[in-house]
C-alpha cells in the first residue's frame, strides 16, 4: 500500500494529531533541499541543478556525499511512476560515465552561478571537514523526491532496489501545517544502505589525474627531533621512527617535485628531489655548492635516535631517513601557507594529485 505517516503534539499527554494540508510541495521542494540539504536526512554538498545530460534532459539537483559518491535526485512532481522512475535510470546510465573532472566542472559552473567558492576541494572540506577522496563518483544513488508515493511506484522502486540492487529509492515529503506555521516530514521508502551501487565499469577517469612529477611531503617538526629551519636551511626532508614512517619518503624519484606540508600548521615549501634517500649518518647534503655529511652540519635538530641498522629481533628500521631537496621557495614555519580544502595525508609521502592544492601553493610561492 502507498507509504502514510502523521504527526502528532501531545499537550499535557494528550496527543492532538496536525493537520495535512495540500501544499504545491513539489515545486518547493527544490528550493527548500538547495537552500538546506540536511532537509534529506543525508549529508550532502550540492554540486549542480538542473544539470544538463548528454541526451538533452536536465537532472534537478546532483550532489556528492563524504565519500565522493554521486546522488541524483529528481522530483516526481505529476509523472507517472513509470516516467519518474525511467528518467532517473538513464539519468544513471549518463552519471556512472562522470569522471573527477566532469564532477569538477560540475560543481564550479553551480559555484559561479551562485557566487560561491569555484573549487571543489575548498567547498568539500568546508562540507565535511576533510578534502575530497581520490576517487569521485565510486557510488551513486538515485532519488525520487515526491510528496506522495503511489502503490505502483512503491512496486517498481522497491523490485529494482531490493530484487536487483540498483542504486534507487524513494525520500517521502509530507506538509503539516496548525496555527499558522508550517511543518515537513520526511522517510525513506528503503533502508539507506540497500540503496547504494557501485557506479558500474565506466569508472575510468573517477581519480583525480597525477601528473607524474609531484609528489606530497609531510614533514613533521618536533619539539627535540627534526626541525623545518635545518631542512630549509640545509636542503632535505627527512622521516623517522619506523618503516610505516620512512618507507614512503624513501620511494621519492630523484627528479620529483616535493610540496612540503608541516602537519597542523601549512605548507613551507617546494623543491625537487636532488638524491636518493640515506639514512642519516650516511647522507651528504650540497651546502653552498660543498659536499657536507650530515652528521657534520649545526643542526638545531636531533636525527640520531634509532640510528642502528636493524636487528634480527625487532626486524623495524627506525632510523632517521634524508632526502635532498633543491628548494624553488621555503619559507619559515611561522609563514606556512595553509588554506581550507587543501590536502594533507598522514603519509611521509605520497603522489600528490589535489589540483587545487598544487595550483595554489604554487601561485603563493611564485612557481611556474
Amino acid at each position: 500500500m502507498p507509504l502514510e505517516f502523521g504527526l502528532w503534539r501531545v499537550d499535557d499527554d494528550r496527543p492532538k494529531r496536525v493537520a495535512t494540508r495540500p501544499m504545491a510541495l513539489e515545486s518547493r521542494l527544490e528550493d527548500l533541499i538547495e537552500a538546506d540539504p540536511d532537509i534529506l536526512g543525508k549529508r550532502l554538498l550540492l554540486i549542480g541543478r538542473q544539470v544538463p545530460t548528454d541526451h538533452g534532459k536536465f537532472i534537478d539537483l546532483l550532489g556528492i556525499d563524504a565519500e565522493g559518491g554521486l546522488h541524483v535526485l529528481e522530483l516526481k512532481r505529476s509523472r507517472t511512476p513509470r516516467e519518474v522512475v525511467a528518467q532517473l535510470l538513464d539519468y544513471g546510465s549518463w552519471v556512472q560515465g562522470l569522471g573527477n573532472e566532469d564532477v569538477r566542472e560540475k560543481y564550479a559552473a553551480y559555484a559561479r552561478a551562485r557566487g560561491l567558492a569555484e573549487e571543489l576541494d575548498e567547498a568539500f572540506a568546508l562540507r565535511f571537514g576533510g578534502g575530497p577522496p581520490d576517487v569521485l563518483n565510486s557510488t551513486h544513488t538515485l532519488t525520487v523526491v515526491a510528496s506522495e508515493v503511489d502503490a505502483a511506484t512503491e512496486r517498481i522502486v522497491t523490485y529494482l532496489a531490493s530484487g536487483y540492487q540498483v542504486p534507487l529509492n524513494v525520500l517521502f515529503f509530507r506538509h503539516f501545517e496548525e496555527d499558522g506555521r508550517s511543518y515537513l516530514a520526511r522517510t525513506w521508502l528503503i533502508d539507506d544502505v540497500e540503496a547504494v551501487a557501485p557506479a558500474g565499469p565506466q569508472g575510468r577517469g573517477k581519480q583525480e589525474p597525477w601528473n607524474g612529477k609531484d609528489w606530497y611531503v609531510s614533514f613533521g617538526a618536533e619539539p627535540g627531533g627534526r626541525a623545518w629551519d635545518d631542512a630549509r636551511r640545509y636542503g632535505f626532508v627527512s622521516a623517522g621512527g619506523g618503516d610505516w614512517f620512512s618507507r614512503t619518503l624513501r620511494s621519492l624519484p630523484v627528479g620529483a617535485r616535493v610540496f612540503t606540508h608541516i602537519p597542523k600548521t601549512g605548507y613551507v615549501g617546494v623543491g625537487t628531489v636532488a638524491g636518493e634517500a640515506l639514512p642519516f649518518q650516511d647522507a651528504v647534503l650540497n651546502v653552498d655548492g660543498e659536499s657536507r655529511r650530515t652528521t657534520d652540519l649545526p643542526l638545531k635538530g636531533d636525527y640520531r635516535s634509532g640510528t642502528g641498522a636493524p636487528d634480527a629481533e625487532d626486524r623495524e628500521d627506525r632510523r632517521e631517513w634524508v632526502v635532498p631537496v633543491e628548494w624553488e621557495a621555503a619559507v619559515p614555519e611561522g609563514k606556512a601557507l595553509w588554506r581550507t580544502g587543501f590536502f594533507a595525508n598522514q603519509n611521509s609521502a605520497c603522489k600528490l594529485r589535489a589540483r587545487f592544492t598544487i595550483d595554489e601553493v604554487s601561485r603563493h610561492f611564485g612557481i611556474g
